[in-house]
């Protein structure tokens, strides 16, 4: 014989402890081959909740009948009563529901098929840890809770991991107002620690709320989540985990558990929330403990069973021998391998199934043991689901912005409603990912019209805001991946990469100038190119003047002359240089070897030099040359004539906000500074602006390639600011983001994404700069040259007459007076044109008044002769 003692609530006639009492008895009796010779009777007593000193009074009638074993009670207040009677009788009280035991436990006589209570707070971490979640609120039902949930409250130092936590108003099932706050604080991950019935009513509680979300994630700890009815909850792609004890994929526990729900489906009607016909845990685990006892029962020979009486205080002799077979029995029941602790009476090994919600039902994602922990079921980890599963036939709401060509409003004759009112990159992007991953859509504009940005006070707007607050489950739009958002949504894999560029007005072209043919070379290099030609002159006169091989006879007819001359003056040495850099000669010739490696230095010098100058000199003779005021971003932070800016609250606005690079630091304070006519609304005001006064706007590469497109008075400045992207936003932890992410990657890697941009952004072009042709120069482009021939011919003149007057002066020397008549003599003699003899002017005779020069008799010097030094 064994006893049960089960506690009854108000609502029900029989609890489901006492049904699967009998159920089990029922069973092993019908059972021949488990104890043959033996048939279990059993005495069931009834006591009301917390009623400690009626459990007291029924377990001492149930041991006067001699009982082998007590089943029951399940609260804790009664339970302490009935297993100090056992302890002191020396019979064995088993327990199938938790109990935190006491630090110094002296139970001897106790049982306990419950799974240890910190092996359960290890799975609740290890399941929380299995998730990655970084913040978490706990909502405990009652204070033991909080004992199950030590491992975890502990984890936050260790796992980085934020945990609030919240209880449930004791006694009252209305659970609306702690929902309501958690919906407001945007709590996503929620662990409920409470009852299986607490659990049901929850769920319907959350329903009601609009909280049976994809974006929510709820933990149950109770181990009889499979039980609950959870079919309104399937398609609402809400996450859903719990633990699950019973080994149902087990054929033998299938085969018991049918037969639980024919005798229930025939029975009292089952308490709401489950399904029809479920076995519970609470009843598994009391089917097998009366199982346990027939094992061990099967295995003890010699042991007769007597009457104990509670005020005697005479235990029962068999008793410590009996529950020694208890601790030392192995056997698989309804809630897996079933092995106790044979020190305290604890059930330490055994597995847990994690279990999650999805469309088809609950299902195994993974196994948890108490010694080897999570381990990943093969059909989790091998299964390649479809992409489309969790989005087919489910409609999105997508937020955007109007932006040309991303999203435009399509123009048509006809009034136009829905998605049919836009067209544009994004819309069509949009229809490829619906078409790979099956959902459809409903586009919406964002409310503020802004892309998203944080103020002071931490607070986002634009479509961020929407995503933050689940308004929309994406935002597909030209949205940029920043680290600031990347914190508060999540993003998909880019699908277009840019840059910050600058817009500006294009500058006017200029035609080169009069002394455009000096283009070609710097001003420096000219410089340099006449101190060589001046330098060479000089090295070349001082080494022809010390080289011997240099004088020469002018008379060759006269060996014996002692005279030689040398051609290299300082005069003729400037003539050389000059002549090779022209590219024309002279006649001059060095003789040595010395004044032959100069002169070939040199011509090697003129070759490259006159080379790269005709190389350089068409393309700016014949190509029109922009005159840009600036090039870069450097130019536009070092002046304050040009304004510039951005679109207020976009991401470009933050790249500069949040800069520490000096440049964008200062061109931020400008902005700043000027916030009303710098920062603008939209793409639209700034490109207005930046057309019609003198405005630069700062703005994504790819925008300004559209733009300059359609518009010719546009082009971009300068090189990219900074590298980025655009991507599908949505809220944080959706389950959208991974496979928006691989239908990218897809059209990706089928050339869509680059085919649909050519689509976009292709526009009329400026064919009157892509047909440009070199124009014929004109008097503009190198009338120069002309002027520098008559500077030439103009200076040659003021030479010749510089000449005459020098020359005038010698002969003036020699002859001591030179009259204004013999000046003029000789004038008209130098410009008679048909004659190109003339005889050497003779001295005159006449009065010393009229002499124009009057000097001191000289003895006339040979210039450029000398002496043979062996004469």
């Amino acid at each position: 014989m064994i006893g049960g003692i089960f506690e009854t609530r108000e609502s029900e006639l029989v609890s489901m402890d006492e049904l699967a009492f009998k159920f089990a008895v029922n069973n092993i009796n019908r059972n021949k081959t488990l104890m043959p010779n033996t048939t279990l009777t059993y005495d069931i007593q009834r006591i009301n909740l917390f009623d400690g000193f009626e459990a007291s009074r029924r377990v001492c009638d149930q041991l006067a009948l001699g009982v082998v074993a007590v089943f029951g009670p399940s609260h804790s207040s009664s339970v302490s009563a009935v297993q100090s009677i056992c302890n002191a009788l020396e019979v064995p009280h088993i327990q199938t529901r938790w109990k935190h035991p006491s630090v110094d436990n002296k139970d001897t006589f106790f049982i306990n098929l419950f799974p240890e209570y910190t092996a359960i707070a290890r799975a609740i971490l290890d399941v929380v840890t299995f998730f990655k979640w970084r913040k978490l609120t706990v909502v405990y039902e009652d204070s033991t809770g909080l004992m199950r949930m030590q491992e975890l409250i502990k984890a936050p130092a260790k796992f980085n991991l934020k945990i609030k936590i919240r209880q449930l108003t004791p006694g009252n099932q209305d659970a609306r107002p702690l929902l309501k706050e958690l919906k407001k604080d945007k709590e996503f991950f929620i662990l409920f620690d409470c009852s299986y019935r607490m659990a049901a009513e929850l769920l319907k509680q959350l329903s009601s709320m609009g909280m049976m979300t994809e974006y929510y994630h709820f933990f149950f700890t109770t181990l009889d989540l499979f039980a609950l009815d959870l079919e309104p909850y399937r398609y609402s792609g809400v996450n859903m985990t719990g633990f699950r004890l019973l080994n149902v994929d087990d054929p033998g526990v299938a085969s018991t558990m049918d037969k639980w729900a024919m005798e229930r489906l025939q029975g009292p009607k089952q308490e709401s929330g489950l399904m029809d016909g479920i076995m519970t845990t609470d009843a598994a685990l009391m089917y097998d403990a009366v199982f346990m006892v027939a094992v061990a029962s099967q295995r003890a020979t010699q042991m007769t069973v007597s009457s104990l009486q509670c005020h005697r205080h005479k235990p029962w002799r068999f008793g410590p021998r009996f529950m020694n077979l208890f601790k030392e029995a192995q056997w698989d029941g309804l809630t897996g391998h079933i092995v106790l602790n044979k020190t305290d009476g604890l059930r330490r090994d055994f597995d847990l199934d994690i279990i999650s919600l999805k469309e088809d039902g609950t299902a195994r994602i993974a196994v948890w043991n108490s010694y080897k922990g999570m381990n990943l079921t093969e059909t989790n980890r091998d299964k390649n689901n479809n992409v489309t599963d969790s989005l087919a036939n489910r409609t999105l709401i997508v937020t955007t912005i109007l932006e040309n060509p991303y999203v435009m409003y399509r123009k048509s004759d006809k009034e136009l409603a829905g998605n049919d009112r836009f067209e544009g990159y994004c819309l069509d992007l949009l229809k490829e990912l619906s078409n790979i991953l099956g959902f459809t859509y409903e586009v919406r504009l964002v409310a503020d019209g802004k892309y998203g940005a944080q103020n002071d006070k931490g607070e986002w707007n634009g479509m961020v805001r929407e995503l933050i607050d689940h308004v929309a489950d994406l935002a597909v739009a030209p949205l940029t991946i920043t680290y600031v958002r990347e914190k508060v949504i999540d993003f998909s894999k880019p699908f277009m990469t840019l840059g910050i560029s600058i817009l500006y007005r294009k500058p006017n072209g200029t035609n080169p100038g009069v002394f455009s043919f000096l283009n070609p070379l710097s001003p420096d290099i000219w410089m340099y190119v006449l101190l060589a030609c001046t330098g060479v002159s000089c090295v070349l006169f001082v080494i022809a003047r010390f080289t011997p091989y240099e004088w020469y006879n002018p008379h060759p007819c006269n060996p014996s002359s002692t005279l030689i001359q040398n051609n290299f003056t300082l005069l003729n040495s400037f003539w050389f240089g000059v002549g090779a850099l022209m590219r024309q000669g002279s006649e001059l010739m060095p003789k040595a070897l010395s004044t032959r490696i100069v002169g070939g230095i040199w011509w090697f010098f003129t070759l490259i030099i006159i080379s790269s100058y005709t190389a350089n000199l068409a393309a700016f003779l014949t190509v029109e040359r922009m005159d840009a005021p600036i090039d870069s971003a450097d130019d536009l932070a070092k002046q304050t004539r040009i304004e510039y800016g951005a679109v207020r609250d976009g991401s470009t606005m933050t790249f500069f906000k949040k800069s520490k690079i000096s440049t964008y630091e200062k061109m931020w304070a400008f902005m700043s500074s000027r916030k009303n006519t710098a920062l603008v609304k939209n793409n639209r005001e700034g490109i207005t602006r930046v057309l019609t006064t003198d405005y630069a706007m700062l703005m994504e590469s790819t925008s300004i390639e559209y733009i300059s497109q359609r518009n010719c008075n546009l082009t971009q400045i300068g090189g990219l600011i900074d590298s980025k992207g655009y991507g599908v936003g949505t809220p944080i932890g959706s389950p959208y983001r991974d496979k928006v992410t691989i239908a990218i990657l897809q059209l990706q890697e089928e050339g869509k994404l680059h085919m649909m941009k050519e689509k976009w952004w292709r526009g009329n072009g400026c064919p009157e700069e892509d047909n440009k042709e070199a124009n014929a120069l004109g008097v503009e482009n190198i009338g120069g040259i002309f002027i520098v021939l008559a500077a030439g011919l103009v200076l040659s003149v003021f030479v010749a007459i510089g000449e005459f007057i020098y020359k005038a002066r010698r002969n003036a020397d020699i002859e001591e007076c030179m009259s204004f008549s013999a000046v003029m003599e000789e004038l008209g003699i130098s410009l008679q044109c048909y004659k190109g003899i003339r005889r050497r002017s003779r001295p005159h005779s006449g009065a010393r008044s009229a002499c124009i020069f009057c000097q001191p008799k000289r003895t006339p010097k040979r210039e450029g002769a000398r002496r043979d030094s062996s004469t």
